[in-house]
């Protein structure tokens, strides 16, 4: 009976380390949900006309159209420049418009990427 409940330790806690992991190590940068929407249509502007980031995916008819407003544009957009700059310096900041976060935010087709 010892024999068993140490088995069921050892995998439930290789099951916790396992999702904690996972969660730990993504950082995506996405709109800032408190910042006003001038404001971030301001840093999207930027990012997508200056900073080199990849608008092509917010466009209609592609994966990360929908859903259509300034903030869910604008974290696709922020999370391509983070993601494309972060190791030559870049950084998800877009003047106090973004924050990292550690979950994921894809959803339906629009996938954010994660390069570690």
């Amino acid at each position: 009976m010892k024999t068993l409940w140490l088995k069921i330790a050892i995998a439930l806690l290789f099951i916790t380390v396992t999702f904690t992991a996972k969660a730990e190590f993504g950082q995506w940068c996405v709109a800032d949900p408190q910042i006003p929407d001038n404001v971030i249509q301001a840093a999207l502007d930027w990012a997508c006309q200056i900073g080199g980031a990849d608008c092509s995916k917010i466009q209609p008819d592609q994966p990360c159209f929908l859903p259509n407003t300034v903030k869910d544009h604008a974290s696709v957009v922020f999370n391509d420049y983070y993601q494309r700059y972060k190791h030559k310096g870049g950084t998800c900041d877009f003047h106090s418009a973004a924050v990292i976060t550690q979950r994921d935010p894809s959803n339906g087709s629009c996938h954010f990427e994660y390069i570690q």
